[in-house]
């Protein structure tokens, strides 16, 4: 038996936890893919090919995706799997238990924070200082006061302060600035000088004055002594930005001997390579001193690897030295960290015992630390499981991880698409014409489909559109699932192009898409959605001959013996759920007879809405296997409790909740930001209720002493008002987490319903809206003080019709697509008083 199998098999099952690296980026980022390879920027990438770990990194690559050893296949496959696709088999792939993402590194389209956690079980954010202070001075100060040394440095202190405890550490580029020789001394004069330095090269500020990045360092280093966060600095090489004759770590000299900072934890990053003595020796002196090997595994030859990591253990202790990928933009760039980490640290222990320098259960413990524990213990984490079990790990998209090829099984592929009246429609075709064709052209779609009523399948007067045109449904590869109730078939939903890869302006998922980006371009925010479903569970029944449904049970709510009696269909509907990586947070018996509602994590509204719309259809399918009928129609029944499909709302900001504040510093717990977005959706809410309670059957449910919302206002905690903030928890004392709409229902297109939303807190941002007074007691009580909310959907559609802040955000063309399906439905359930009672077979 080979004597070292088990210390190959303990490399290679080891739970890796990933100390350093930056944000994945969108497939259609600028941010060039060769960078996957090599540190070069400009004209110097055109070389990239030519190098030793481009050859051996593609083949890599193309192993792990099946694809032919050339950049274009390997282009070619990302591009049609998809970011979310290629992350998930390159994380599985690489084993990986937790990151830690420094976001100051700005590429173009990556993904917050936030979106990275759905592929691994900790994510963990390192906050770049010399990012913290550019972002403070390119604020707008009130007055146009200009920035003194004092009242920057408590601006800076305060919100490293305030991210403490939100952080697993800091970092500094000062090697990609002034250099590694900090002056610890620093004069207020002279960082004063530094300061106006900065101040005089303009808008967006550069900090490169060394003076000032000296100062910025230190006052950091206190901070990250007093919190006991480690501080992470770039040393050794890098890109062309850096002067690689001042990234030696010796020059850290005056830092590790001053006696303020000798408790300071301080990690050397990239092996500091190619000084990687140095840094073994430093940590070999200095007990503050730590390494990561990160970038130059995998970036250099697989020989320079090993020897720059056996140099790095030539004196430091093996306690000290700790595994990162610096991944950065390419979910492929984390794979092949892992993956060479592995092979390289098996190398360098297997000599050491051939050496008979460490035994081999000492190699064994060397392996662990190296992985996983010292960083456990350094960065204070919880601990991770010692190996890798892939079924441990929910990974997303587990369903679909490679693309190009047919699953093994499957006969047909469902392409959904959610018209505007809030339907849910599907075109099947079958798997082997749909990866030969369809998966990159789509098929042909009426362009009429945009105008459908929930009464006729066909367009609605005033929407101008008619069944001349076509567009073409472009399946969201992103979105492809395994269907849990038909495991022969695969589910995707589908965009509206005019032709491949140009989007049509009535597509209710680009809608979103565009005032999601004018939220992110104009405030860097983004959106994170939860929805409630209420829905009924109907059994069929024959009264006098002919079929008639009622409801499943007459219990009240939270009814155990409810959950009971349903238990079966939950049960699975869950367990299907969890199939497609959907997060069930809570479910329960509502107050309706035969009512349920099940509530689904949160994640951002894009996903938000895509899981709603797959939340429906498993609900409704599971419900039709067990021989009963779900529907989510907003008034079943008339003497009886409506269903809203509440959505929960926060902002983010670089992966932070920037919609929380405290008692102390905010109105009412709710930061700035977030009370101006909230104010702008109360202001614009009676036209948004044209997209959120599409049918004259909405208006049934929204009554006063519903719980559903029935008048202009809004409330902390209170159930009766249309808007409440909301308080989970975990949440601190005095702080608003989210703030619920409860005038949705699960009739409405979500992604044009969150569009909506959307374009009404942009219009409170830009206004600086703020919020009247909450009401803390059933509207219903003060009616001469409180507006009603639309009572029909007559009234939803005359507020749109003057709404020009909504058309302008969402698009004219689709306004007055929804304004004529909103227009038809008043028509026909006027005329046709009992003919709402049908629409349990639509929704």
């Amino acid at each position: 038996m080979d004597r070292f199998a088990s210390l190959k098999a303990a490399v290679e099952t080891a739970a890796l936890v990933d100390a350093h690296a930056h944000n994945i980026v969108a497939v259609d980022s600028t941010f060039p893919f060769l960078n996957c390879f090599s540190e070069a920027t400009g004209d110097a990438l055109s070389d990239v090919p030519h190098t030793i770990n481009f050859k051996r990194s593609l083949k890599e690559i193309a192993k792990l995706y099946g694809s032919d050893v050339s950049l274009d296949a390997v282009q070619e496959y990302r591009s049609i799997s998809g970011v979310e696709s290629v992350t998930a088999k390159c994380l599985k792939a690489a084993k990986i238990s937790a990151i830690f993402i420094d976001d100051g590194l700005e590429l173009d389209k990556m993904h917050e924070i936030e979106w990275h956690k759905e592929f691994v079980p900790y994510v963990g954010r390192i906050l770049r200082i010399e990012h913290v202070a550019e972002k403070i001075l390119n604020m707008e100060r009130p007055g146009g006061i200009t920035w003194t040394l004092d009242s920057f440095t408590e601006q800076f202190t305060d919100n490293l302060k305030s991210h403490a405890d939100r952080i697993v550490g800091f970092k500094s580029i000062a090697a990609y600035r002034s250099g590694l020789e900090i002056d610890t001394n620093v004069s207020k004069k002279d960082a004063e000088e530094g300061l106006n330095d900065v101040l005089r090269a303009g808008k967006p500020f550069r900090i490169t004055n060394k003076n000032f990045i000296d100062h910025i360092f230190i006052y950091a280093l206190e901070v990250a002594q007093c919190f006991g966060l480690p501080m992470q600095i770039h040393t050794g090489f890098g890109d062309k930005d850096l002067d690689l004759r001042l990234s030696n770590p010796l020059h850290l000299r005056n830092i590790l001997e001053d006696s303020r900072f000798s408790k300071c934890k301080i990690v050397l990053l990239h092996a500091s390579y190619p000084f990687s003595k140095e840094a073994s020796y430093l940590a070999s002196v200095y007990s503050q001193v730590y390494l990561d090997f990160g970038l130059a595994v995998p970036k250099l030859s697989f020989h320079g690897m090993v020897s720059s990591v056996k140099e790095l253990l030539d004196l430091a202790p093996i306690k000290k030295v700790m595994f990162s990928t610096d991944g950065c933009g390419f979910p492929e760039t984390f794979y092949l960290g892992a993956k060479k980490a592995r092979e390289v640290v098996f190398s360098v222990l297997r000599d050491a015992c051939t050496d008979g320098d460490i035994s081999i259960p000492e190699a064994l413990q060397a392996a662990k630390d190296i992985f996983s524990e010292n960083a456990t213990q350094l960065y204070n984490i919880k601990t991770v499981s010692e190996s890798f079990d892939s079924n441990d790990i929910a990974l997303p998209y587990s369903m679909k991880l490679d693309l190009t090829a047919p699953v093994k099984g499957v006969a047909f592929v469902r392409i959904i698409w959610i018209d505007a009246s809030g339907q849910h429609r599907c075109r099947v075709v079958p798997q082997k014409r749909f990866h030969d064709l369809v998966s990159k052209s789509g098929v042909g779609l009426t362009c009429a489909s945009m105008g459908m009523s929930s009464h006729t399948d066909g367009p609605a007067d005033e929407t101008n559109l008619t069944g001349v045109g076509e567009i073409r449904l472009i399946p969201d590869l992103s979105t492809k699932r395994i269907i849990p109730w038909a495991k022969e078939q695969e589910m995707v939903l589908a965009d509206m192009h005019l032709k491949p890869g140009t989007p049509w302006e009535y597509c209710p998922r680009e809608a979103l898409r565009r005032v999601s980006k004018v939220l992110k371009d104009e405030f860097n925010l983004v959106i994170n959605a939860g929805f409630e479903n209420e829905f009924y569970l109907l059994r069929s029944v024959l009264v006098d001959g002919k079929e008639k449904w009622v409801p499943f049970d007459a219990t009240p709510y939270c009814s155990t013996v409810a959950f009971d009696a349903a238990f079966p269909i939950l049960n699975e509907v869950v367990a299907s759920l969890q199939s497609l990586n959907i997060a069930v947070e809570q479910l329960h018996a509502e107050a309706g007879h035969g009512q349920f509602e099940i509530a689904l994590g949160y994640t951002t509204c894009e996903n938000a809405a895509d899981n709603l719309v797959y939340t429906r259809e498993v609900i409704r399918a599971v419900a039709r296997k067990h021989g009963l009928l779900a529907t989510f129609i907003p008034k079943y029944a008339l003497d009886d409790i409506g269903s809203g499909s509440h959505v929960h709302i926060s902002l983010s900001e670089d992966g932070e909740n920037v919609f929380m504040g405290s008692s102390g510093a905010t109105r009412y717990g709710i930061s700035t930001i977030g009370e101006e977005f909230m104010a702008g959706v109360l202001d614009h809410l009676p036209s948004i209720l044209a997209f959120t309670a599409p049918l004259p059957n909405s208006y049934d449910r929204i009554q006063p002493n519903t719980w559903s919302g029935a008048y202009l206002c809004w409330g902390m905690e209170n159930r009766e008002a249309p808007i409440r903030t909301a308080c989970p928890p975990g949440t601190p004392d005095g702080s608003v987490s989210n703030f619920e709409i409860k005038v949705f229902d699960g009739c409405a297109n979500p992604h044009l319903g969150l569009a909506s939303i959307i374009a009404a807190g942009i219009d409170g941002l830009r206004k600086h809206t703020t919020l009247p007074e909450p009401i803390d007691d059933n509207p219903d009580n003060f009616k001469d003080k409180v507006k009603r909310l639309p009572t029909s959907l007559s009234e939803s559609v005359e507020a749109l019709d003057k709404d020009t802040v909504l058309r302008d955000l969402i698009g004219d063309k689709v306004l007055i697509a929804i304004k004529g399906i909103r227009k038809a439905e008043i028509k026909y359930y006027s005329e046709n008083k009992d003919a709402w009672k049908n629409l349990i077979y639509r929704y």
